[in-house]
Order: C-alpha cells, then structure tokens, then sequence
C-alpha cells in the first residue's frame, strides 16, 4: 500500500496509508540500540510522513534563558551527537528560538518574519509557517522540536496534538536507549575493574600444588563472582613440613577480594616460618583487627594445619572456620577437626589462639573447605550440607585428586546447574 504523501493531509481515504506506514516506522525503530542511529532513522521516516522545509531541536539543558542550543538540524551535512559531543555545539542567546524552547508549551505561528539579528535566521530563513512540539523531562520542556514550512498557515491545527505526543514518545524512547547505553558502559568497565581484580587476586593464589614428600595434594577454587573472599595458601616449611592455610573472608566481591588481598600481605609478613598454627592465627588476628577490620566491621574465617610426614602428625587452630574432615584409610571413619576453636579474625584485637595435634597414618585424608560448599542449595532450595560433604568421602581413593573429584561430582549432582552463589574453596590433603 503505497504511503500518503503527507500526513498533515487528514482527508478519511488516507487513513489506511498513514496506518501501514506508521506501522512500519515502529517496526524499523524496533530494530535499533543505538541511540545516534535510531534518530537517523526517525527523522528519515519523519521527513516522508511530514514533509517540511527545516526541521530542527533545540536544547535549553544546562544553561539559563535566553540562551539555548541546536541540536539537531536537517541540513547539516556533517551531524553532531549531543549526546556524546554537545561541546561542539554552540550556545546561542535569545530570538524566536530561545522564546520557543522556554515557553513550555506547543507553538503555532502561522506567518514568521525574521529580525535581521535573531539567531533563528541561520536556520529558519525564508520559513513562513513554524510549529514548535516541547519534549518534556522532569516536567519541563527540557528541548523542542521545531518544524518549518515555507507556505503560510501550512500546519493543520487537528493533527498538533498527535504530534505532540508522537514526538514526546520518541524522545522518552530515545532517552532511555541513552541512559541504556550509559548503564552498559558503565556495567562494562566495573566489569573490567573487576576482571582486573580477579587477575590480581588471582595472582596471590599459589600457581600450582606444593610437591613435598610424604602428602599429595589438590585443590578446587571456584568465586561466585569475578573476586571473592576466599583464600587458600601452602607453606613449605623446614624438616619438610607443609602449612596449609584456608580462609574465608565476610562478604562477596571486591570487598572481600580486598580483605582476602590483605590476609595474604599479612601472613607473608610473618618474621619467621609459620611452624605453629596458632602464632599464625595470632599474627593474622592482631594486624587485621589494628588496622582494617574494626573500622569496617568485616571479619575473616580461617583454618591453619601443619603437616609434619615425618612425625606422622597435623597440628592445627581455628579461627571460627568450618572445621575440615580427617578421614581415616583404615575404616574409612571420620575426626571432625573442631577442637581448636576460636573467634574468627579481625573481632578481638588480643584473641589467642589454641592447638591441637592429631595422629596422621598412611592413605589418611584431610577435607578443607568453605562456606560456599556446604551452603550451596539445589533447585529445590535443599542444603547440600556437612553429611552429603560426608558422604562424599566414602570409599577408598588412591590420590588427592582422585578424592577431589569424587566430592565434587557428589556437589555438582546435588547443585544440577544451579548459579554459584558463594565463592568455593576445596582442599584435598592425602598422607602417603
């Protein structure tokens, strides 16, 4: 159906034309994201469905009356996005524009004479008929759009209402595709920030499993987020010991990816090897609560053991972390290694720290995790909790990893898919 030649003529037969092309303008609009580009389109589509001499929007955003600026106007051959480059766009002062933009109301003027000095000239000249639509934000007539023909008295009075509303509903749409674009870009260098975080924290994780005689090691870090809290870390130690540290800082994020940043600075810091558990829980405590943490109100969660192949023993402190699991190659029964409990760090500047010593025999197992693992829910809202941790476990396992894999294809069954909501943290120690 062809498109009427000009939708200012409002005779019935035309209806039908002006319906499938309005139509049609909407269903290309729809097609569009970009803001620049989605304008181009409409004021293309405009110009066949009304046809004037000049068309042109003018802004008063951010300045005071009378002056104003053109933003947009159809004989420039080189268009200027003002949303991005409003600076090259020139403040003008005053004039039958500056009386538009500010009147906050439709205009009709039906025969302009120009005064030789209004900044208006530069685009309206030779125009007789002038019809000015506001475009309101917040109430005010923040821009108008204003549309010119030569002819005098060429605007039909009945069809300036649904112009008014055509034109406000384009531009509300516009704006929100502007403060779309602006989220995205915003969402996208967070998101950079983040990534950039992440390469850093994950650059104070220990780049591989430590290789000591007598222990076989793997691990499994997961963050639910680009950064997170949790912290794991191996100390080789003299007559080859082995520490490991596993710890769990408050929060989710970069706030958390900071604290966890902190505790690694802190522990390396220690003057001498962290042959006791509790000297390094002590150390961690005192420089955490002195200087970050109270001021914050954040805390951290952490479990510290040493492994000693030659004595056959795990001393270990707890500072109100989950306590792992020993499990024993012998009859495959569990310790629950809780008897070393005590505040987590950063809550009491003095906390002291106790220990505790547990044998260690050949083919046992010792399970550390955090939060994010017994906390997780499958679509069903169930916890996967300590017993299924437990249950896991069960059965012989030849290696480190060979155990790790078996606790998470128990984790990853129950969870079936479901987004990570916790930041998780596995490790598999195994006497040999």
């Amino acid at each position: 159906m062809a498109v009427a030649p000009d939708f200012f003529e409002t005779e019935p037969r035309n209806w039908r034309a002006r319906l499938a092309a309005s139509v049609e303008v909407m269903r290309e609009l729809s097609r569009y994201t970009d803001p620049q580009e989605m304008y181009a389109v409409f004021a293309r589509r405009m110009a066949q469905l009304f046809p004037v001499s000049r068309q042109l929007t003018v802004s008063r955003r951010g300045l005071a009356a009378p002056q104003f600026r053109v933003t947009r106007f159809n004989l420039w051959r080189d268009p200027v996005n003002p949303w991005k480059d409003w600076q090259r766009l020139p403040v003008h002062e005053g004039g039958l524009l500056a009386e538009l933009v500010y009147a906050d109301q439709p205009r009709l003027l039906g025969d302009v004479t120009l005064d030789r000095d209004d900044p208006a000239l530069a685009y309206l000249d030779g125009q007789r008929s002038v019809l000015a639509l506001p475009h309101f934000d917040q109430g005010v007539a923040q821009s108008v759009v204003v549309l010119a023909r030569e002819e005098p008295d060429a605007f039909p009075r009945d069809r300036i209402a649904d112009l008014v509303l055509l034109s406000n509903l384009f531009g509300r749409a516009t704006q929100t595709l502007v403060l779309s674009q602006a989220v995205k870009e915003a969402y996208e260098a967070v998101d950079y920030e983040l990534r950039t975080v992440a390469d850093i924290q994950k650059s104070l994780l220990p780049p591989s499993v430590p290789r000591v005689p007598g222990l076989d090691v793997a691990v499994h870090y997961q963050t639910a987020k680009r950064a997170g809290g949790d912290y794991y870390d191996f100390f080789p130690l003299p007559e080859g010991k082995l520490g490991v540290l596993v710890a769990d800082a408050s929060g989710h994020g970069a706030p958390a990816a900071v604290m966890m940043a902190i505790a690694h600075s802190i522990a390396h810091t220690l003057p001498d090897p962290p042959v006791r558990p509790a000297a390094l829980l002590t150390h961690l405590n005192a420089h955490m609560t002195k200087r970050y943490t109270r001021q914050t109100g954040t805390f951290m969660t952490a479990f510290y053991a040493v492994f000693d192949p030659a004595a056959r023993t795990l001393s270990y402190a707890s500072a109100g972390h989950n306590p792992p699991r020993l499990v024993r190659a012998a009859d495959g029964s569990r310790v629950v290694l809780n008897r070393a409990q005590s505040l987590p760090l950063g809550i009491k500047p003095d906390e002291r720290y106790p220990e505790q010593v547990v044998p260690l025999r050949a083919g046992d197992r010792v399970v550390f995790f955090t939060d994010g693992v017994i906390e997780a829910v499958n679509a069903e809202g169930d916890v996967f909790g300590p017993d299924r941790l437990d249950a896991t476990t069960d059965g012989p396992a030849e290696s480190a990893e060979e155990l790790l894999r078996a606790i998470l294809r128990g984790f990853n069954g129950f969870t079936q898919g479901v987004p990570v909501a916790d930041d998780r943290t596995l490790v598999v120690v195994r006497r040999a």
